[in-house]
């Protein structure tokens, strides 16, 4: 395991959403292609950028010696008639399996969603790719 805090972090979502997540898109009753990571370029997997930086810690995190993150999860999905229906998709598995787990596997202290943006493409019926973009704030004790 990665002596960086933020890459176990990073690892932590990661496995979220290829265990998971995949795990509840099954679930439904539709199929919604499942989440892989790399640099895969089928139209069966999603492959969302997971990014993540430090940001401004609060008063008492200061006190007691908490470092929080900013993350940010962004899923591209190809236009096509279910474009927006795959965002709710992933969007409440993801959510459904955060709150399961809120320490992600034990690696920060809390992991909670601070917003989310479904941006349809900027000409429909173009080609485009509609987005979803999942804002998080992670704490981890210092």
């Amino acid at each position: 395991m990665s002596d960086f805090i933020e890459q176990r972090i990073k690892n932590a979502i990661n496995s979220l959403l290829t265990g998971r997540v995949n795990e509840k898109l099954n679930d439904y009753q539709f199929f919604f292609p499942l989440v892989e990571l790399g640099e895969y370029g089928g139209s069966s997997a999603i492959t969302p950028v997971v990014t993540i930086s430090s940001c401004e810690r609060t008063e008492k995190e200061r006190i007691i010696k908490q470092d929080a993150y900013s993350m940010t999860i962004t899923f591209t999905i190809p236009e096509n008639p279910d474009s927006e229906l795959y965002c709710y998709a992933y969007s409440t598995a993801f959510e459904k399996t955060l709150n399961e787990d809120v320490t992600l596997g034990g690696v920060a202290d809390r992991a909670v969603i601070t917003g989310k943006k479904y941006k349809p493409p900027e000409k429909p019926n173009c080609g485009g790719n509609w987005q979803l973009v999942i804002s998080m704030r992670v704490t981890v004790e210092g």
